[in-house]
């Protein structure tokens, strides 16, 4: 059974939704965890076999920079080969966050293991339908 690690912040309760989402969807089919990223060191990468990193647009299209971004930018050079997802929301602009995050993931040499998911505010059941859909993917 792998160990799944769904590492996120949120600060509306949009992207918490959807990391809830995740967690349950991997419930039965693996060992998930939940982790808020203040809770999250570059140290615990090695115990899950796959992580999905979630975090909303911030500011000017950007990572959470208080918990998150420190958090995930410390992780950066232990992600290369390491089996990975992404998901958030946000709420103006296009997410240009998300395209942003998976390019320097691609840098970084993580592998995506699937589509990056991204809700437009609350995630709606078609965007928790894609949840679903990645948890499986982090299930494989």
């Amino acid at each position: 059974m792998k160990k799944i690690a769904i590492v996120y912040w949120s600060g509306t309760g949009n992207t918490e939704a959807m990391a809830k989402e995740i967690f349950e969807a991997c419930k039965d089919k693996s060992d998930p965890q939940l982790i808020f990223s203040d809770n999250f060191k570059k140290e615990m990468i090695d115990d899950f076999d796959r992580i999905a990193f979630g975090c909303p647009a911030m500011g000017d299209e950007q990572l959470e920079e208080i918990s998150f971004e420190p958090m995930f930018e410390s992780c950066e050079e232990k992600l290369k080969g390491k089996e990975i997802a992404l998901f958030g929301s946000y709420s103006w602009n296009d997410g240009q966050w998300m395209r942003d995050w998976e390019e320097r993931v691609n840098k970084d040499q993580a592998l995506l293991i699937y589509e990056p998911v991204i809700a437009y505010d609350y995630p709606d059941e078609n965007v928790l339908s894609l949840c679903k859909n990645l948890a499986e993917a982090l299930c494989r």
